[in-house]
Order: C-alpha cells, then sequence, then structure tokens
C-alpha cells in the first residue's frame, strides 16, 4: 500500500484540506507540524494515535516538527463544554521540559521540537491584531464547532481568541521552517483550517492538513485525561504492569481498530492477529499483541518482558518468583499495611482483613487464607522475616481476588 492507502485503511485521517494532498503524502517530501498542549507533565494514551504519526511521516521520508505549546497553554483552547482551568505559569513551562524530554525518548533526539511561546513572547498585541486578526473574520471564528457549542455556557475572549494563535503558529512555521502540512486531532479541525486561511491571505500560497478521529472507547467516551480514564506514557505516572493490565482489558469489539491505530503492524499481520484471537477469545491474544506493541514502543521491551513475568507468576500463584520491586509494582493498587512480627491471626485482625479473631479462623479452616502464594490453615502461624519476599514484604490472598500487601515496620 502507499503510505496515504495504509493511513486510510488504519482510520487515521478524518478531514482533508488539499485536493492533492494524497499524492503529496505519497512523494515522501513534506515538512509537518503536529501540536501538543503542556496542560500536562506527560502525555496519555488518547493521544498516542496522533504522535504515532510522527512516526509514520517520518518513516515515509517527510520531515516533522512537534510544537509543544508553551504561549497556548497559557491560554487554553474551547473544549465545546467549559472553559479551562488557568494554568500557573512555572507549571506550563515544567509540562513543557517534560513533554519535549517524552517526545525526544519517544523518537530520538533528532526530533525537532518547539515552542510557540518564543515568537510570541515579543509580539506585541497590537500589531499581533493589526497582522492577524485584521484577517480572520468573527464570524468565521464563531461558526466553529467547538466555539459555537461553548457559546452556550460562555467562553472567554482568551480562548475564542485561540484559533488565531494556532493559525500564526501555522504561518510562523511555514515561513520559517517551510511546513506546509499540518495535523492534528479532529477537535482541532477549526484551528488547522485558520492557518490555511492566513497563509492563503497573507502569502498567497496553498498549504495541506488532515485531521484524525479521535480515541474512544466503544461506549463512544473519549480515552483521555479530560475523561479521568488517562494512562499517561509516563512511566512514574502510569507503570508498565497498569498500562499493561488496562489494556488487556480492553473490548474485543475495540480491537481491530486499536491494532491499526497504536501499532505499526501490517494489515497482514493484524489479520493474523484478529484471526487467532477470534479462534480463541478467551486467551485475549489481540489485547496482549496490542499491550506489547505499545510498552516495549513508549518505554522498552525489557518492561515488557516484566510484566508479562509479573502477570504468569501472579496467575500461576508463584508470587516467591517475584522480587520486592515486581511486587510493589504488581500489587500498587490493592490496601496496604504495615506490621510487625505476630502470629497470622492477629496480622488478620489488626489489619482488618477479618473483622474478628473468629472470622479469621473461619477464613483459615475454609483454606481462603494464602500467604505468599500458599494456603494456610494454621492459626498460630508465626509471620517473621524468614516469610518475607526479601525480608520486607508480604502478600496476603482472602479468597480468589482480594490481595493485601503487607510492608514490615522499619
Amino acid at each position: 500500500m502507499t503510505l496515504y492507502e495504509d493511513l486510510m485503511y488504519r482510520g487515521l485521517i478524518k478531514d482533508v484540506a488539499g485536493e492533492d494532498l494524497e499524492e503529496k503524502l505519497n512523494s515522501g517530501k513534506l515538512i509537518c507540524y503536529v501540536g501538543a498542549d503542556p496542560s500536562a507533565d506527560s502525555l496519555h494514551i488518547g493521544q498516542l494515535p496522533t504522535f504515532l504519526m510522527v512516526e509514520r511521516l517520518r518513516r515515509a521520508g517527510h520531515k516533522v516538527y512537534v510544537l509543544v505549546g508553551g504561549a497556548t497553554g497559557r491560554v487554553g483552547d474551547p473544549r465545546g463544554t467549559k472553559e479551562r482551568e488557568k494554568k500557573e505559569i512555572f507549571e506550563i513551562e515544567n509540562n513543557f521540559q517534560k513533554i519535549s524530554k517524552q517526545f525526544k525518548k519517544l523518537f530520538g533526539n533528532e526530533i525537532n521540537v518547539l515552542n510557540n511561546y518564543d515568537w510570541f513572547k515579543n509580539y506585541n498585541y497590537v500589531d499581533f491584531l493589526r497582522d492577524i486578526g485584521k484577517y480572520v473574520n468573527v464570524a468565521y471564528m464563531i461558526n466553529k464547532d467547538l466555539v459555537r457549542r461553548q457559546m452556550e455556557s460562555g467562553i472567554s475572549y482568551a480562548e475564542f481568541s485561540y484559533m488565531l494563535i494556532q493559525g500564526y503558529d501555522f504561518k510562523y512555521i511555514h515561513d520559517k521552517y517551510g511546513a506546509t502540512l499540518q495535523f492534528g486531532g479532529s477537535d482541532q479541525w477549526g484551528n488547522l483550517t485558520t492557518g490555511i486561511e492566513l497563509i492563503r491571505k497573507l502569502n498567497n500560497e496553498e498549504v495541506y492538513a488532515f485531521s484524525m478521529p479521535l480515541t474512544l472507547d466503544s461506549t463512544g467516551k473519549k480515552i483521555g485525561k479530560s475523561e479521568g480514564n488517562a494512562l499517561w506514557l509516563d512511566k512514574e505516572k502510569t507503570s508498565s504492569y497498569e498500562m499493561y493490565q488496562y489494556i488487556v482489558n480492553f473490548e474485543d469489539v475495540m480491537m481491530e481498530t486499536y491494532l491499526k491505530r497504536f501499532t505499526f503492524l501490517t494489515k497482514e499481520e493484524i489479520e493474523d492477529v484478529l484471526k487467532k484471537h477470534n479462534e480463541k477469545p478467551e486467551m485475549r491474544i489481540a489485547q496482549k499483541t496490542l499491550a506489547q506493541e505499545i510498552i516495549t514502543f513508549i518505554h522498552d521491551k525489557n518492561s515488557y518482558n516484566e510484566v508479562v513475568r509479573i502477570s504468569e507468576a501472579l496467575f500461576s500463584g508463584d508470587i516467591k518468583k517475584l522480587s520486592l520491586k515486581e511486587i510493589k509494582e504488581g500489587f500498587k493498587d490493592v490496601p496496604h499495611f504495615e506490621f510487625e512480627e505476630c502470629s497470622l491471626i492477629d496480622l488478620l485482625v489488626n489489619n482488618k482483613i477479618a473483622s474478628s479473631r473468629r472470622e479469621a479462623r473461619e477464613f483459615l479452616n475454609a483454606g481462603s487464607i494464602s500467604v505468599n502464594g500458599e494456603k494456610v490453615n494454621d492459626e498460630n502461624m508465626v509471620i517473621d522475616s524468614s516469610l518475607l519476599i526479601e525480608g520486607q514484604a508480604i502478600i496476603i490472598r482472602k479468597g480468589k481476588k482480594k490481595y493485601y500487601l503487607g510492608l514490615i515496620k522499619k
């Protein structure tokens, strides 16, 4: 397939501006850019298909710039619902630095990261209105989907003016770096086309843009930080294990879409994965393949191998095979407690795993309690350093799924 055919197969192009964009994309000689919002200190998985486009275009011979909006982040773009919370300047600057490093980790130090605050910080407001504001009609701005929707709840002048800033970004990067293509999420379409309008009016040149569909779940809900379900690409915010567990629980119905948009697997490889998955859906082959591709790309292969090791050990109950680091990662979200050397029954009661000594005995007699993966029924069993993983941790399981992580008091 040509590049354009591949992007269409993956469902990665929604809106297009420019009649011969298909030919230009297939030629492999465009200078392009995409913007990133520094409203958080990490990218999240909902943005990943957009930024994987950077690599898809680079592999096809295009040059891509990434703009992290130090200026636009100070203003905030309309969401179509309500005004964004105003960020502190130091927070935006800190976010810019962290996201820039993240891009370099993903795409290598040669990736060109720009900051639009560099060309806005000394731009006189009156001059900007004269140079740019005069060429964008208010009726045109109001007619943009997100602006029109937010007018109902109220929109500030700052957010209303956002598209002027992003429109000028395209003109600036076009004039200085030769960019003729901008791409971004479909919610940015109004801002993308504003840049095209400015370049057409001020430079008398035709440039290009395309938008990409937003990443949604099966209910149509965005996978992103504003929806409260963010998976951060920063390993310190969302561990490889958390990422793995989230992905392997994706619904089957979304697997074809996600494999196309989140991976570099070929059409034939995707079809093969889906065929094997459909033959044994209980094995979750598609989800595990997706997890492997995503985690290996955003973290590294060793991180993926580690999460598989943790998952297999937990599934088999062979918890003693895990290191303390792996224990803490695998059981990050279970109830934690600290303890001193004591009997097992006291441990259960003192840490509210059982409500009373009588209930604790019932659990033990029924075989409902496991210590580090092994069932126990001795209420007088002493929990001391000899039982602890690396002398520090113990995992208690109650029933089939309820886990507790205990750490010895230092």
